[in-house]
């Protein structure tokens, strides 16, 4: 616990019911869960992988970028090959989150990193969807699957993985579409055509996108604009351009911030450098995630704990990022009201402690 943390003020965050946007559950494959999957079906490792969990820890602590994580990454995807794979690695990851104090996660998963070597979407989709039934079921949260398109590969493409996935979206099985991978080569735009696909066939799927991570404000707008996405994933660079902020603010446009992660990708140099303040000046609605826990060190708990220790939150400021996240989240409005309750319950238990 950071020095500038009180034992309450840990607490409370602690048990501050959470939502979570921007988690990707391959992100969440640890390294004893990958060595062990590699075992259980004899996968063998490139020999420039890390052969250990404690070589894999060590290079976890040191990606030069996005890109040096991603081929990193895509190598550890490897192992996940059948559907009890897929429903291992999401529920060990909706366990520790509930640990955490989340309440309710929208997960993405990306089709196409497994399709290519052969795995089928069907193989994805079932293993993932029998995590979250069980999550639901024991752990009493609630969950949500978004498909997201790697930007990296060709829209034709993108395209096959959407028409594959559209039985998913009518049975209700996948909620939302969003955009992940290499950012600053491809923009936005290149994706129109695969948006307006699913919103054509899917009116109700949610639609969010990376943008604004490491590229400029106009991905954001773009995104906003061209792909009509109700939600940006990342969002950080916002910051520098004002007009942006408060249309962001005034259309209650949710960034899903994930702290750990653009330190670890050298986004910035520290969390005490994210535009957090400006965010609330600007009333910009946030949440506060993990993306890619296992290669991040850091659960959804720890980035609360990492924001808290830099801006020194009040009580009154952190209910209100935790009520902005459920307002933002893709849950009906019965579910809606129990988490808001349950965040005052937990202010009203510590608001004279903090």
């Amino acid at each position: 616990m950071s020095c500038n943390i009180s034992e309450h003020k840990h607490k409370f965050l602690h048990e501050l019911p959470k939502c979570e946007h921007h988690v990707h559950v391959e992100g969440t494959l640890s390294p004893e869960l990958l060595f062990s999957l590699a075992k259980r079906n004899n996968i063998t490792l490139p020999d420039h992988f890390p052969g250990s969990v404690e070589l894999c820890n060590e290079r976890y602590d040191n990606f030069a970028d996005l890109q040096d994580f991603l081929d990193h990454y895509y190598i550890g995807m490897s192992v996940l090959i059948n559907e009890q794979d897929f429903e291992d690695l999401a529920y060990e990851y909706f366990k520790k989150a509930k640990s955490d104090g989340l309440h309710h996660t929208e997960v993405f998963f990306d089709p196409q990193g497994h399709v290519e070597r052969g795995i089928s979407i069907e193989t994805v989709v079932n293993g993932l969807n029998k995590a979250c039934k069980k999550a639901e079921e024991e752990l009493k949260i609630s969950t949500k699957l978004i498909m997201c398109l790697l930007r990296h590969l060709p829209v034709p493409n993108c395209i096959e993985t959407i028409k594959s996935a559209h039985k998913y979206y009518n049975d209700g099985t996948i909620h939302g579409l969003g955009l992940d991978s290499s950012e600053k080569p491809f923009p936005p735009e290149l994706f129109e055509s695969c948006y307006k696909l699913v919103k054509e066939n899917h009116p109700n799927a949610l639609l969010t996108a990376h943008a604004g991570e490491e590229a400029d404000p106009i991905f954001i707008t773009n995104s906003l604009d061209l792909l009509n996405v109700t939600r940006i994933d990342h969002g950080v660079q916002s910051h520098r351009d004002d007009e942006l902020l408060k249309r962001l603010a005034d259309n209650k446009i949710m960034l899903s911030v994930c702290p750990l992660s653009n330190v670890k990708l050298q986004v910035v140099n520290d969390v005490k450098e994210l535009p957090i303040r400006k965010f609330l000046e600007f009333n910009v609605p946030f949440s506060i995630n993990s993306d890619d826990p296992a290669y991040f060190g850091g659960y959804i708990l720890d980035n609360y704990i990492a924001i808290e220790d830099r801006f020194q939150l009040t009580g009154e400021e952190w209910v209100k990022i935790a009520k902005n996240g459920v307002y933002g989240s893709f849950i009906d409005d019965k579910r809606k009201e129990e988490i808001y309750n349950a965040i005052d319950e937990v202010y009203n238990k510590y608001k004279d402690l903090i």
